[in-house]
């Protein structure tokens, strides 16, 4: 049996791209400005302040 060479990427190409776009992307990330996730929520998405969740995040403090 001989082993031919098969057309397009293979695995070893793509962990290769793989490996070097990830830092990519993040290095272009942080260059763009501010990130969504850095935004504060809004009033109507925050948690009501009653006894209950006040109770419950005192519980909760390590």
């Amino acid at each position: 049996m001989s082993k031919t060479k098969e057309e397009g990427a293979t695995r070893r190409d793509f962990l290769k791209l793989a490996g070097t776009a990830a830092p990519a992307a993040v290095a272009a990330a942080s260059l763009t400005g501010e990130a969504e996730a850095a935004k504060l929520p809004t009033d109507e998405t925050r948690i009501q302040d009653t006894a209950h969740t006040r109770a419950y995040l005192e519980s909760a403090r390590f």
